[in-house]
């Protein structure tokens, strides 16, 4: 995926549901930092974009995101025109640290406005290390591919990722740990906390 299909799908995102901002919170939200140029082809390899729409409760995410599926979702006209799609999620979907929110990368150019011009969309990335925390807490081999490629060129920290580890909710203790002893296996001594 390219940076200004993620764009394409921030505006679309927000079109469907008639919200000026939404969260990419999947793979693509790299992009979000880096350009495709920039990255490991493992990075970019996802055709589908995972955008968390912003509501008062998850029962109105779940709801919204409902939406963007219906409409850009795999198997969609939309996927079939433009060769990626679009998946709505919720707060349950990514396993996130503390403070997650205050990091997000934004999102926001030409590329985000509708076609006249106005409104201009806006797309709020997890911040790399956030992200790289998420793709370890779910821990499918496509999951740590991304994230070992990430460190193998440098563009993320074992350290920092370690660190907002540690600040994941108690219930995903479990998970917490797994990705801990993965780091750990990559060469992370543990002294970067």
């Amino acid at each position: 995926m390219r940076r200004d299909q993620l764009e394409h799908a921030i505006r679309t995102a927000c079109q469907i549901i008639q919200h000026s901002e939404v969260i990419v919170v999947g793979s693509q939200a790299i992009l979000g930092t880096y350009d495709e140029d920039e990255l490991p082809a493992v990075a970019t390899m996802s055709i589908e974009v995972d955008i968390l729409p912003i509501a008062d409760s998850n029962e109105e995410t779940a709801r919204l995101a409902d939406l963007i599926e219906g409409v850009a979702g795999e198997f969609s006209s939309f996927e079939q025109l433009h060769g990626f799609s679009i998946d709505g999620v919720d707060l349950d979907t990514a396993v996130l640290p503390d403070r997650w929110r205050d990091r997000l990368v934004k999102v926001q150019n030409a590329n985000t406005a509708a076609p006249a011009g106005e409104p201009r969309f806006t797309g709020w990335c997890l911040d790399k290390e956030d992200l790289c925390v998420a793709k370890l807490c779910a821990f499918r081999e496509k999951d740590r591919n991304f994230v070992a490629a990430l460190l193998d060129v440098g563009l993320v920290d074992d350290g920092v990722i370690a660190a907002r580890l540690s600040r994941v909710p108690d219930k995903h203790l479990p998970a917490t740990e797994r990705a801990l002893s993965w780091l750990t296996s990559r060469g992370w001594s543990g002294d970067k906390i």
